[in-house]
């Protein structure tokens, strides 16, 4: 099996006694777009939270064999692990390359990073193209739109050359065609890395996702292709608070017209 993948075992944070996530296993590979989806307090961003060290979590979580679990916010970056938030964290006064700049410079000197800029380095063109950003180039962030401002935080971690990209709710709020520009940057991105997108937008993971794991009270309640949970009868309770059949007989916007007769078929079973 391949190395360079993220394995999460009995990941578990517990707040005051309290396990918002409780012994959720992952495997995400290399070009495998994965959502996470689940009600509001599933565990989502929490599990974010702890792969990335800004909450404390037990369990065991390796990206290319190394350990993530136990380390510092910034050693899990130098690893090669980024996220972003739910609202984009950017330098609203410089301009796109400054801000692009910035993230590259980590592993330059301060004097360097100061020093005027003669030619954009080659990674910090590459991550302009690769966001479609390269028009904005001299604009000042502070002036991009809600969706401008995700794909350069996206483009933040490129330049940082990170192999895992976990996105908080990247599409919210964005326009129609802002969503369909980010999933089509999403597969870019996600051809040569670890993607996982934490997702309240059920259109696009349907649009997007090769692969979804849907978390319920800090548990992995279901895992698959779009196509295997939205057939998946506990999804339907969990979304609608009602049996399957009742869910299909409704239509609910989570189900295909294949999976209806499949979830109809599963509750006369039980």
């Amino acid at each position: 099996m391949r190395s360079d993948y993220l394995e999460v075992r009995g990941l578990t944070v517990s707040f005051d006694g309290f396990k918002a996530v409780d012994g959720v296993d992952l495997t995400v590979f290399q070009s495998d777009l994965r959502f996470l989806i689940g009600p509001n307090g599933a565990g989502k961003t929490t599990i974010i939270d702890a792969l990335t060290g800004l909450t404390p979590a037990t369990g065991s979580a390796t990206f290319d064999g190394v350990p993530l679990i136990g380390r510092k916010s910034h050693q899990i970056a130098r690893l090669g692990v980024g996220r972003t938030f739910q609202t984009a964290s950017v330098f609203t006064e410089l301009t796109v390359l400054q801000n692009l700049d910035i993230a590259a410079g980590a592993g330059r000197s301060a004097w360097a990073l100061l020093g005027v800029r003669r030619s954009v380095p080659d990674v910090v063109a590459a991550a302009l193209e690769t966001v479609a950003m390269t028009a904005e180039r001299d604009l000042p962030a502070g002036v991009l739109s809600h969706g401008q401002k995700q794909w350069l935080e996206i483009g933040m971690l490129l330049v940082q050359d990170s192999k895992v990209l976990l996105l908080d709710e990247p599409v919210a709020g964005m326009s129609e065609e802002e969503r369909e520009s980010t999933g089509a940057l999403l597969k870019r991105v996600g051809a040569a890395r670890t993607v996982i997108v934490v997702e309240h937008d059920m259109d696009f993971m349907r649009r997007w996702a090769d692969s979804v794991t849907v978390l319920h009270q800090g548990h992995v309640l279901s895992e698959g292709s779009v196509a295997e949970v939205q057939a998946d009868a506990r999804v339907q309770e969990v979304y609608l608070g009602r049996s399957a059949h009742a869910a299909a007989a409704e239509l609910d916007p989570l189900l295909t017209s294949t999976a209806v007769p499949m979830l109809a078929r599963t509750e006369e079973g039980s």
